[in-house]
């Protein structure tokens, strides 16, 4: 994980096509960069508070998990850029700069956030109500949408503590945004009936930053690619001679995938430093993480295994340090 991130952050992440370009004017373009985002945030177990997508940019917020930002935004900037070079038959930058990621310090900036991006297509002269806009997740929160973007419940807590109360705080403070004069919501505005106002709850089995500051997750301290291969298999007790062998065996094959997926998603390992230690070629490197991916995402068992070995490590590598530094 790159220094200035922190794991379970909420950012506003966001970019814009160089020389402004209004690639997302077309519904088709737009409509396969968020398919991207979905994908993303599910492989790498983003939580969304708000997004849009504008004909020349967009804005996200998401609080991360253990994978780091930078691979998911890499992800998607970079794989929508290829398929739209493709399609149009252009090459060259899509994008004007990597990504831009303001860290999100404390509540009231995260409510004020989620207000401002849900609001961009009002602010930009699109429509007069954002619910008309297809490419923002304020529809997502408004209506019953099937799946939603936007982790509806976890939005909420950004304006109060159940359902039916949040909801309407929340679309009152959008129409303010919108008629600052308006003083109560019309009938258009009234959110869905629940069969009861069931209170909202926060994940905590994810990473988070606590009210602190202070981050959930586990501390990962940055390893040489050899280092790291001889601490996992030393934690897990898997023999590092037979990762390298070219033993093919289905045991073999899925340590192996756990070894280099926990290494290049949670510990910032890089995938030709892996490929070189266990004297292997990245490419076939490469396609282990992208399996170690998939395992992860279809297969508790093993998300659970890379889960615990996960904690092991850090539990290894930490507690000596506390030790050694009278904690």
């Amino acid at each position: 994980m790159s220094a200035d991130e922190v794991e379970g952050g909420v950012y506003h992440v966001y970019n814009r096509i160089s020389s402004g370009e209004p690639v997302f004017a077309d519904p088709n373009e737009a409509v396969e960069f968020i398919e991207i985002i979905r994908e993303v945030k599910k492989r790498d177990g983003w939580t969304v508070f708000a997004w849009s997508v504008m004909p020349s940019h967009f804005h996200l917020v998401l609080r991360t998990s253990a994978v780091p930002l930078w691979r998911g935004m890499h992800t998607i900037q970079n794989r929508f850029s290829r398929g739209f070079n493709r399609r149009h038959r252009r090459t060259g930058s899509l994008w004007q700069s990597r990504y831009k990621a303001k860290f999100v310090s404390d509540q009231s900036y995260l409510d004020r956030l989620v207000l401002y991006v849900h609001l961009n297509p009002v602010e930009a002269g699109l429509v007069t109500d954002p619910s008309k806009y297809p490419f923002c997740g304020h529809r997502e929160v408004k209506k019953k949408i099937r799946a939603p973007l936007v982790n509806v419940d976890e939005m909420l807590l950004c304006f109060g503590t159940t359902q039916k109360h949040a909801r309407k705080s929340y679309l009152a403070a959008v129409l303010a945004g919108i008629d600052p004069d308006s003083s109560e919501i019309d009938s258009p505005w009234q959110p869905f009936d629940f069969p009861s106002d069931k209170p909202l709850e926060v994940n905590t089995s994810s990473e988070y930053v606590d009210v602190l500051g202070r981050s959930t997750g586990l501390e990962r301290p940055a390893l040489e690619a050899a280092q790291f291969i001889k601490l996992v298999c030393k934690t897990a007790r898997f023999d590092s001679d037979q990762l390298a062998s070219r033993v093919r065996d289905r045991q073999t094959a899925a340590k192996r995938r756990m070894v280099v997926t926990l290494g290049v998603e949670r510990w910032g390992q890089k995938g030709a430093a892996l490929a070189e230690a266990l004297n292997k070629n990245p490419d076939v490197v490469s396609w282990w993480v992208g399996e170690g991916i998939r395992r992860r995402l279809n297969d508790r068992d093993f998300a659970a295994e890379l889960d615990r070995l996960d904690a092991q490590l850090s539990g290894a590598l930490i507690q000596p340090q506390r030790r050694d530094g009278g904690e």
